[in-house]
């Protein structure tokens, strides 16, 4: 199996802080009271299970994520924190000996290059399409579009 991420490895060590704290809980509400279950719960959340497809482990992950940015964790609830993390921070800090310290994390990438490509959305620019009789402009990508505006 291949290595954990950075993210994958922080989600499992929040699910299991919450498990050792007693808060957390299964679908179904129940506080969960095994560590094997618990482990499960963890691998399922970071979207590291071995019994779903990539798609799904993709899914979980991203439904994470945007968990733990609303703040909706028990352990931001308990301890109060509006969320863990930051986009367009880096993931890790020298200091903390992080491999990662020169690279930015892949939603602050996005976020750069939305900026320096003039914010268009790919809805404005397919709107801009339709007026100008552009043929096949359904099928583009926000890129193909760009360029075809451009022409």
């Amino acid at each position: 199996m291949a290595k954990a991420t950075l993210r994958q490895r922080r989600t499992d060590g929040r699910v299991m802080h919450e498990f050792k704290h007693g808060e957390l809980k299964s679908g179904r509400g129940g506080k969960v009271k095994n560590r094997k279950q618990a482990i499960a719960i963890a691998l399922n959340e970071a979207g590291a299970s071995k019994y779903n497809s990539k798609r799904k482990n993709r899914s979980n992950r991203a439904r994470t994520e945007r968990k733990e940015a609303r703040g909706r964790t028990a352990q931001q609830e308990r301890e109060g924190k509006a969320r863990i993390g930051a986009a367009g921070k880096r993931e890790s800090t020298r200091a903390e000996g992080g491999k990662n310290a020169r690279q930015r994390t892949a939603a602050g990438k996005r976020a750069a290059a939305s900026r320096t490509r003039g914010g268009a959305t790919k809805a404005q620019l397919y709107k801009r399409a339709r007026k100008q009789g552009i043929p096949n402009r359904s099928k583009m990508t926000k890129t193909q579009l760009e360029n075809a505006l451009k022409r």
